[in-house]
């Protein structure tokens, strides 16, 4: 099992690119079944293909490239030598998601690292707030002047958030994952993880409503 170069690079946020089919999913197994039976080179290909999603999601949360590899590492190496308990209730790729994010959450526990988010990323309902909106989606002087110092405030402000409202917001506004695959991973209901993303945002919007005054 290898675990390539770090990864640099923004893992997709679409809903199209998640969207899995019956296909990917018999691939998907074939793959876990290949492993199971010790073809090293068929977890290669599965770490090959959700290791930089993993990176990107850790990396949101601990705002470090250095800890976002090493834990997407040892979150494919606890799955790998788990791989035994994995029942094939859900996708592979939520399996070891909810492994990555369980040690990323330990380790924020321990370390207490601060979190950074791209402002391009973060949707918070900008729509509605015409002031967070010119901030963040145009290229403007104020922009320019502005962009650093409300960063900081952000980062701030998701720092004053549960592990579990940050967790959500991570999950939905950057990874862009539906309720349904946050609620698998989350181990909760849907209802939880709606009224987590609305609470977090009325937080954060309430957290910079200083700011943009």
């Amino acid at each position: 099992m290898v675990m390539t170069e770090p990864v640099r690079h923004k893992a997709p946020s679409t809903r199209e690119e998640r969207t899995r089919n019956p296909a990917g999913n018999a691939e998907e197994m074939a793959l876990v079944r290949r492993t199971r039976e010790g073809d090293l080179s068929a977890y290669d290909e599965l770490v090959r293909r959700y290791q930089e999603r993993i990176y990107a999601t850790i990396y949101h949360m601990t705002a470090n490239h250095e800890d976002a590899n090493d834990l997407a590492q040892e979150a494919f190496i606890k799955a790998f030598h788990a791989l035994d308990s994995f029942k094939g209730g859900s996708s592979f790729y939520t399996w070891v998601y909810r492994i990555a994010i369980n040690k990323t959450i330990n380790f924020l526990k321990q370390r207490k690292v601060k979190n950074q988010m791209s402002l391009d990323d973060l949707d918070i309902n900008a729509e509605h707030d015409p002031d967070l909106l010119a901030l963040i989606s145009e290229k403007t002087p104020r922009r320019e002047i502005n962009l650093t110092e409300l960063q900081e405030r952000l980062n701030a402000a998701m720092q004053k958030l549960s592990e579990p409202h940050r967790l959500v917001v991570t999950l939905h506004d950057v990874q862009g994952l539906s309720h349904e695959e946050i609620a698998k991973i989350m181990k909760c209901n849907i209802g939880t993880v709606r009224s987590r993303l609305f609470y977090a945002r009325q937080q954060l919007q309430a957290y910079l409503s200083d700011y943009l005054k």
